[in-house]
């Protein structure tokens, strides 16, 4: 049982504050309700250019880093979809300067052209690394792109394109900052060995100052229902064919939410997963095969993807993937086969939360997806999923007509020799 108190300043910050004598650390996480669905389709990217712009400087502080590292710890970032959050590891004794710190950056961020231009070339050089120059590397582009029409979700967080990060002018990021970077669009988490009262002071002292802005209401536009598969085959430079997978799921606050990130695990996590057992060790047609789920906070995807053995046939290798499907759907799961993975997702649930900083961090994205209390009611959630459930859910999104498949194909690919 994580137990915490919950505050709202009179800007709007959201705080959530745990304690734990038990540790001689305090983390520190800020989670922007800000992601790349937030972009305008013509200009993406910005939430993860963000991410790295809140790293240059501010009024006050020259190098965050510097800072962090004085103070005897270690602080990130990352981006999603969804939310940019911002988290920070300092001894107890320490942790006021990292308060000093977000504050200062949350109010008085150093945006010049000299800090974008070094941030942009940052990030397209990450775009070029991850998207442009290695086999596979633009895959979400294709995913995103294929099973999604008019959500924002259409394009991965880097951005859909690297002009738009290439032409961003500085008016457009100063806006993007003022937009999203309030304190009533922000949830602060402190959790370690720190006393409320104190704490929450040093808050006030600190984030209290910092103005509010008018919020516009988030008005997405809603995915409609898949009813056909699509399907797209590149041929190109890789060293192996290739099969993604995607099929429409609820998004993570849902109650289907627990038993399809189940039915993830029972197809493609670990060596004792249905289709690593069948497909790769029994019949050989892939090299590698997982299954996965975006976890997204709008309706997402659960996402199957393997590298087919290059001795091996795409469309045969596709074929074994659907048959194992229709196993489940059709036959269902045991009991002890589910309570398996059950056992595991409750197991990393444990572990996750032994560590302070990710209880801090799922303290912060629970509150962003509705209720941080979430945190404390995961276990019971999944224990609740039984074998009817699974068939179920299994039914109902493992269907071609609810999926997406993109297939890569090996350029000048020699004959199948067996």
């Amino acid at each position: 049982m994580v137990e915490f108190q919950k505050f709202t300043l009179e800007n709007g910050l959201r705080v959530i504050i745990h304690e734990d004598s038990s540790t001689p650390m305090a983390a520190v996480n800020i989670l922007y309700n800000v992601g790349a669905r937030d972009e305008s389709p013509e200009k993406t990217g910005f939430a993860h250019l963000f991410e790295h712009l809140m790293f240059s400087g501010s009024e006050n502080v020259q190098d965050f880093d510097s800072y962090i590292q004085l103070a005897g710890g270690d602080c990130n970032a990352f981006t999603n979809n969804d939310v940019t959050n911002y988290y920070d590891l300092v001894p107890a004794e320490n942790v006021e300067t990292v308060l000093w710190l977000e504050a200062d950056r949350m109010a008085s961020l150093n945006i010049n052209e000299r800090s974008l231009e070094v941030q942009r070339k940052v990030v397209l050089e990450e775009f070029n690394e991850t998207c442009l120059n290695i086999p596979y590397g633009d895959a979400w582009h294709r995913i995103a792109k294929e099973a999604f029409e008019i959500h924002p979700y259409r394009w991965p967080t880097i951005g859909l394109v690297p002009q738009h990060i290439a032409e961003a002018k500085l008016e457009d990021v100063s806006q993007f900052y003022q937009k999203y970077y309030c304190p009533n669009n922000a949830i602060l988490v402190i959790a370690g060995n720190v006393k409320t009262e104190k704490i929450l002071d040093d808050i006030k002292k600190y984030f209290g100052r910092i103005s509010s802005y008018p919020l516009s209401e988030r008005k997405l536009p809603e995915e409609p229902k898949q009813k056909t598969m699509k399907r797209q085959v590149y041929k190109t430079d890789v060293p192996l064919d290739a099969i993604y997978m995607a099929f429409h799921i609820e998004g993570r606050s849902h109650p289907d939410f627990y038993a399809t990130d189940l039915i993830s695990d029972i197809l493609g996590s670990g060596e004792s997963s249905r289709l690593y057992k069948t497909v790769k060790k029994k019949h050989h047609y892939f090299n590698n095969i997982d299954a996965y789920i975006t976890g997204n906070m709008d309706p997402g995807l659960l996402i199957i993807e393997g590298k087919v053995d290059e001795t091996e046939d795409v469309d045969k290798a596709e074929q074994a993937i659907w048959k194992e499907l229709e196993e489940l759907k059709e036959n269902g799961i045991s009991e002890k086969e589910l309570q398996k993975y059950k056992n595991k997702a409750i197991s990393a649930l444990i572990f996750n939360e032994c560590n302070i900083l990710n209880r801090a961090m799922n303290l912060a994205f629970f509150e962003g997806v509705g209720d941080a209390n979430m945190i404390n009611s995961e276990m019971d959630a999944y224990k609740k999923v039984n074998t009817s459930d699974i068939q179920e859910m299994a039914k109902k999104i493992l269907c071609q007509e609810n999926c997406s498949v993109i297939i890569y194909q090996r350029e000048n690919k020699k004959p199948i020799q067996k």
